[in-house]
C-alpha cells in the first residue's frame, strides 16, 4: 500500500520537476536595499514633511522648556502661576501628540505609497529579465531554502533598476 501510494505521487511530480527546468530567485530585501531610488524617495519625503516634522519638533523644545522652568522655577511660582504653565503644558502636550500622530500616520501612508510605485518597477525589471533569460519561474530569496549564486538574479535587478529601466 506504501509502495503504490509513494509510485504514485513520484508518477505525478516528476512531469513538474521536468517542466520547470530553468528557475531564478530575487532577494527583494538586498535589491531595496542597494536601489538608488530609495535615497531619493526619502529626499522626496523629507522635502514634503520637513515644515510639518519642524512644527512637531518646535512644539517638543517648547515642551522641554516649560518642564525645565516648572523644575527650575516651581518653588518661586505662585499657585497661579503654576497652574497657568500646567495648563499651557498640558495643552501643549495634547496639540503635540495629535499632529505627531497625523504626522507619523501621513508619513507612513505616503512612504508606502512611494513603495509600492518602486514594487511595481521592481517587478517589471523582474518579468523583463525572466523574459530575456528564459527563466520558468523566479521566486523570492526567503521562500528558497537553498540556491546557486548563479540563479540569484538579484544584482542583475538592481543594475537594471540603476540604469533607469
Amino acid at each position: 500500500m506504501v509502495n503504490r501510494a509513494f509510485i504514485t505521487l513520484a508518477l505525478f511530480a516528476s512531469p513538474m520537476l521536468v517542466q520547470a527546468e530553468k528557475l531564478a530567485v530575487v532577494d527583494m530585501g538586498e535589491v531595496f536595499e542597494q536601489l538608488p531610488q530609495r535615497e531619493q524617495i526619502s529626499n522626496s519625503l523629507k522635502a514634503e514633511f520637513g515644515d510639518r516634522v519642524a512644527e512637531v519638533q518646535k512644539m517638543q523644545e517648547e515642551m522641554r522648556s516649560m518642564v525645565e522652568m516648572q523644575q527650575r522655577d516651581g518653588a518661586l511660582m505662585s499657585d497661579t502661576q503654576k497652574t497657568e504653565l500646567v495648563r499651557k503644558m498640558e495643552s501643549l502636550k495634547s496639540e503635540f501628540q495629535l499632529k505627531g500622530k497625523a504626522l507619523d500616520e501621513d508619513m507612513r501612508r505616503r512612504q508606502g505609497e512611494e513603495q509600492n510605485k518602486l514594487l511595481v518597477k521592481v517587478q517589471k525589471v523582474i518579468n523583463t529579465i525572466a523574459g530575456k533569460e528564459n527563466y520558468d519561474m523566479v521566486f523570492q530569496r526567503g521562500a528558497v531554502i537553498f540556491v546557486k549564486p548563479n540563479a540569484d538574479i538579484s544584482s542583475k535587478v538592481v543594475e537594471a533598476l540603476s540604469k533607469g529601466q
